[in-house]
């Protein structure tokens, strides 16, 4: 084993004893008897110690906050985890700082020229050598270009890759040996956590990746009134370095500013509202980072106010089946239609078909009867799903990473807007949208341009399916013998019967002049071509 490891792993142990995570471990974990009896042997709880004052939610986050970026990042990413996590440490994590000592400037200058392949001065007209923030993966520094144009330039942490190798590893190994160990750390699905912050990670390393989202968002948002995203600098941007457009604007947390300039805070507060719907519904592509660090408020028109959003590093984005089931489920949930919602989670395949719908539905009835209870203003989204998500959880649900990114967004969207303005009812916002999505979804045009689609599939499927019938029907006639040739005929026959059969079964399921019901009539017409070219062979 490595000295680094070693060293890494005596610290994380010293910060353990610091915060007293072993008592969180062996005594309010369902640990097996000869595992909580191992435990007492440690050689740090031979000695009688100091109960800790701390709740345990606080000693976790310090101790993450000691444990340096690598994982702060995971805490963070572990908080958005609420179908899992108990509900006070779920809130205390959301509190994890992502402000860490920026790095030595020289480092900074040497990355940036190591991955522009020039000198900073033949660059910029000037680099502030001074990082305007740093955070846990980069450090940002401002410059400006020799055309002028003010720029924000952001670099990756040297030396980052190694050290989260090697802090992956020991949280892969306690993830293991905690699903092994304990019942309670099998239901919270421990490896499934690291292996997603894993990806979530390593994607974040790549400033390409980051640049592209945000060139993504810009030009969904282009011109509109709801959202500015910075321009990204295409030419200066490396893996390791991004250049972008410097913003200017308040802090969306800052309400005193806004208050001073005027800001219309109710349409601020349901225009980022209808921004997450317009991302999930209308481009299937949504900032998931969105935290009150990564948004600002333009101070150009105070009365129509307009977000700016940085660091995309992370986008989430559903398939067009998703968003459909996702529309309904929240459409069905407001008309407490739980039957519906039960159906439309086994149709979706999110939850095993073998669910009994019965039990289902009645598990859903009972979280969420006592939500409405209250006056609508006063209903969570984001609540609503994490009940949801935590609900089909007990019947076997597979973790869904869109959604838990959706979950996640719809939480601070949702804060951010009732921080400010509370009378905000999300409910009354976001229904008239979904039911304007729905209907669109619906529409002669809609459907004319699905068909349309899919109708550019055809010559492509026809293709595939005439090499197939012809490679069936080709007997070599003058070498093969009349027995061999009637078992090829009965073959096809039999086929062509099949296609029929299924495409009679299919076209049942589905309404015959539907988008969706080409595969039906494309069954049809093959079963029909293959019975009607057996019976001229034949004759």
């Amino acid at each position: 084993m490595k000295l680094l490891a070693v060293r890494r792993l005596l610290r994380i142990q010293s910060v353990v004893v610091r915060y007293r995570l072993d008592d969180l471990l062996f005594d309010q974990l369902l640990l097996p008897w000869w595992l909580r009896a191992l435990g007492y042997l440690l050689p740090w709880r031979w000695f009688p110690r100091r109960r800790s004052e701390l709740p345990r939610a606080v000693r976790l986050r310090l101790a993450l906050q000691d444990l340096g970026p690598i994982f702060i990042k995971f805490g963070q990413i572990l908080s958005t985890r609420r179908d899992l996590l108990p509900e006070d440490i779920a809130d205390e994590l959301v509190w994890l700082q992502d402000r860490v000592p920026p790095f030595n400037p020289q480092q900074s200058v040497a990355l940036i020229e190591e991955q522009l392949g020039a000198k900073v001065d033949e660059v910029f007209a000037r680099f502030d050598s001074e990082p305007l923030a740093s955070a846990s993966v980069a450090q940002v520094h401002a410059a400006r270009l020799k055309t002028g144009e003010e720029v924000v330039v952001k670099v990756v942490r040297p030396g980052l890759k190694a050290v989260i190798r090697q802090d992956l590893a020991w949280l892969y190994l306690f993830a293991r040996l905690a699903e092994r160990a304990s019942t309670e750390a099998r239901r919270l699905h421990l490896v499934d956590v690291v292996s997603d912050y894993e990806k979530t990670i390593y994607d974040e390393l790549d400033l390409l990746r980051e640049a592209a989202n945000a060139s993504q968002l810009k030009r969904n948002f282009e011109g509109s009134p709801l959202l500015y995203v910075p321009q990204v600098y295409w030419d200066w941007c490396r893996p390791k370095v991004l250049v972008m457009e410097r913003i200017y604007g308040v802090p969306v947390t800052d309400l005193a500013a806004l208050v001073d300039q005027g800001t219309d805070l109710k349409l601020l507060a349901e225009r980022g509202v209808e921004i997450f719907f317009t991302q999930v519904f209308r481009d299937s592509f949504f900032h998931a980072d969105m935290h009150p660090g990564n948004i600002f408020v333009s101070t150009r028109q105070p009365w129509d106010p307009q977000y700016i959003a940085i660091d995309c590093g992370i986008v989430g984005s559903l398939t067009p089946e998703d968003q459909d089931y996702l529309a309904r489920n929240l459409m069905a949930f407001f008309k407490r239609d739980y039957r519906k919602v039960a159906q439309l989670h086994i149709d979706s395949g999110w939850v095993p078909a073998q669910t009994k719908v019965n039990e289902f539905e009645a598990a859903i009835r009972t979280v969420c009867e006592p939500i409405f209870e209250k006056p609508l203003k006063d209903i969570s989204f984001g609540q609503l799903l994490l009940r949801l998500f935590q609900t089909a959880r007990r019947f076997n649900m597979e973790v869904q990473p869109q959604l838990v990114l959706l979950q996640k967004t719809l939480l601070n969207i949702e804060g951010l807007g009732r921080q400010l303005y509370p009378e905000l009812d999300l409910w009354t916002t976001a229904k008239p949208y979904l039911e304007r999505w729905m209907r669109k979804r619906m529409s002669p045009k809609a459907v004319l341009d699905n068909l349309q689609g899919q109708i550019e599939q055809l010559p492509h499927l026809a293709h595939i399916t005439r090499e197939a019938l012809e490679g069936l029907a080709r007997p070599a006639w003058d070498r093969v013998p009349r027995e061999r040739e009637r078992h090829d005929h009965h073959l096809l026959r039999l086929l062509g019967a099949a296609l029929l059969a299924g495409g009679v079964l299919l076209a049942l399921q589905t309404q015959p002049m539907a988008a969706n019901a080409w595969p039906s009539w494309l069954m049809l017409a093959s079963g029909l071509y293959l019975l009607m070219r057996r019976r001229r062979f034949s004759d």
